[in-house]
């Protein structure tokens, strides 16, 4: 696929299915997350892989550190259990924020966010679907623990991955005098 059509064209997919993200497709995401820009080439940027029974491992996880679990309805416990089993694929973006004198933590956050955009954009040139989450799941301590994380190391988003099961509606047309004006300094 032609990058720039890939890049004006791409939509988040909230539907995704099998079959599961090959090692070559996985290969091709991790390299475009790794050509983010970074500064002073801290690479913050840390991403872990979650398919096949670890998604329900982790659902379990999830459901079980939510306060009161067992007073939830059926329906609300499933629902957090299934939340990992709505791709294939899902991968954790994490910050692992490092100090530095030129490089701030936001910084740096913003460069694992690049990533993230990257996978985003490598899943639809490869004809993928993907979709960036956050919410509760990224501020989970639990989850955390699960995934060993460290102080330093910040949640940055769940990125799910698979294949379109639904149908997609086309990007709108945005324009861009709404979004983008030139700067013109003023005379003193």
């Amino acid at each position: 696929m032609d990058a720039l059509h890939a890049l004006q064209q791409r939509v988040s997919v909230p539907q995704l299915t099998g079959p599961n993200i090959t090692n070559e497709q996985k290969q091709q995401l991790f390299k475009a997350a790794l050509r983010a820009p970074d500064h002073a080439w801290l690479r913050p940027s840390r991403y872990v892989t979650i398919e096949g029974d670890a998604r329900i491992s982790l659902g379990q996880i999830l459901l079980e550190s939510q306060e009161d679990w067992t007073q939830l309805s059926k329906i609300k416990q499933e629902k957090l259990q299934n939340m990992p089993l709505r791709a294939p694929l899902v991968i954790v973006a994490i910050c692992h924020v490092i100090e530095h004198p030129k490089v701030p933590r936001d910084e740096q956050l913003l460069a694992t966010g690049a990533g993230v955009q990257n996978i985003l954009n490598a899943s639809w040139a490869l004809g993928l679907g993907a979709i960036w989450r956050t919410g509760d799941m990224a501020h989970n301590e639990a989850i955390r623990t699960t995934l060993g994380l460290d102080k330093d190391d910040i949640i940055v988003g769940f990125v799910y991955v698979g294949h379109v099961n639904c149908t997609l509606k086309a990007p709108p047309e945005l324009p861009q005098a709404d979004f983008v004006r030139a700067w013109t300094p003023s005379k003193t």
